[in-house]
């Protein structure tokens, strides 16, 4: 069954999705996308997945029928994926404060989602998944405790160190990081990184902003 280009585009403009958007949708590069558009692919291999992407058959994307609709299964949102998975979507906090569309108590928040299992959350915190952000680990600050480029699991409800030496996200100086938090017997709170070779900070009145409690890292083995 070869796949006809044309229609592939046709159903990509109805739907508003680019070909990057497709490609991570089926699994495939942009790049694959785009020759199967262009012709130079038939992509047989890949029809039924783009067509459950684009919301359509196999057989409109073929050319035996001309109703994208006829037969087709609506495709599964995000919600039904992570239901399957018994997961739970869940935010990234932009640490380097970067980008973002939105924004938490001053902190930008992106669109990227990631599905966590619910049974494993449930180890580090009760939090409903709202209050809950996912960021990337960034330098050596906090190694070897978080490697550059960890996930770290945010828990934004915790924001009160009744704890010392707990490992927290916050804004300091205009800048998002992670460090292990000491409250000073002069009111100030000492920033403290697990890299030996790194200097201490203390902030004082109102400089530091506690985003959430670090709960988990996870990370490439």
């Amino acid at each position: 069954m070869q796949i006809d280009g044309s229609r592939v585009a046709k159903r990509m403009a109805e739907l508003g999705k680019t070909q990057a958007a497709v490609a991570r949708g089926v699994g495939v590069s942009q790049q694959a996308i785009g020759k199967i558009i262009n012709g130079q692919s038939s992509g047989s291999k890949f029809i039924a997945r783009i067509a459950r992407e684009l919301m359509t058959t196999p057989q409109y994307l073929s050319g035996e029928t001309d109703d994208p609709s006829e037969g087709a299964l609506p495709a599964p949102t995000a919600d039904d994926i992570a239901d399957q998975v018994g997961g739970v979507r869940i935010k990234e906090i932009d640490l380097d404060y970067g980008m973002g569309a939105s924004w938490i108590d001053g902190v930008p928040v992106t669109e990227v989602e990631r599905v966590f299992p619910a049974d494993w959350l449930v180890q580090f915190t009760r939090a409903h998944p709202q209050y809950l952000f996912f960021a990337h680990g960034a330098g050596d600050s906090m190694m070897p405790t978080i490697m550059d480029r960890d996930i770290v699991l945010i828990d934004t409800t915790q924001q009160t160190l009744n704890m010392a030496d707990r490992i927290w996200a916050v804004a300091f100086g205009g800048a998002g990081m992670i460090k292990r938090l000491r409250p000073q017997p002069d009111g100030g709170v000492k920033l403290m990184s697990d890299n030996p070779s790194l200097r201490d900070e203390v902030a004082y009145d109102g400089e530091l902003s506690i985003i959430g409690r670090v709960v988990g890292v996870m990370r490439k083995i």
